[in-house]
């Protein structure tokens, strides 16, 4: 049985093979194709009734880090998976949370990295300078260390779906919730801190 191919592999041989698909293809042609699958695949994480309507960040050949490939008018952000990484991952986030995201992607471009990037963040957001949410934000993402994109959805099969409400500097006090991983229930992770967030997966 032939190994799994790494996920960064696997996309690049994915987006060429939809490529050349296309019939006297142009390059603008065989973008336009390879940002539709990213597009697809970027949203799939979301609940139906908000995938059309949001906006879609991704990859294009010779752009050094994230581009627009879609604008939305609807509540949420989806990121693409990276080619660059081994994993398959894929995220949408609400608007809210797009002045905690881009902080992240700007100072992880600057060279912060690790435990750093959320240390400067925390400071920022009680601060007041980094503004958080103020009312709770939800994320959803899927996740799979390997696998072969499928050529018409993008997506890795098997992978895992996560969904996260953004609570900041809620406590066990405030929402009722346990902090540990209890199976069958939510839970509440980062409690008191600036990334408080209420974890569900399927099989709780």
């Amino acid at each position: 049985m032939r190994a799994a191919l790494p996920v960064a592999t696997a996309l690049a041989i994915v987006f060429a093979g939809t490529a050349h698909a296309q019939a006297g293809s142009t390059p603008a042609a065989a973008a336009s194709a390879a940002a539709d699958l990213q597009i697809r695949a970027a949203v799939a994480p979301l609940p139906t009734q908000f995938r059309e309507q949001a906006t879609v960040l991704g990859y294009q050949s010779g752009a050094s880090g994230l581009v627009q490939l879609r604008a939305g008018e609807g509540p949420f952000i989806c990121l693409a998976d990276d080619p660059k990484e081994t994993r398959f991952h894929v995220a949408c986030y609400h608007r809210a949370l797009e002045p905690l995201m881009a902080r992240g992607r700007e100072l992880r471009a600057s060279g912060v990295t690790g435990a750093a990037v959320d240390s400067v963040r925390g400071s920022e957001a009680k601060s007041g300078k980094l503004k958080m949410p103020e009312q709770p934000a939800a994320l959803y993402s899927l996740t799979a260390q390997t696998g072969t994109p499928d050529a018409q959805t993008g997506l890795v099969a098997g992978a895992r779906q996560l969904h996260v409400i953004y609570v900041p500097f809620a406590t066990a006090e405030s929402t009722g919730l346990p902090t540990q991983a209890t199976p069958g229930q939510p839970w509440l992770m980062g409690g008191g801190t600036f990334k408080a967030h209420i974890m569900f997966t399927p099989t709780m």
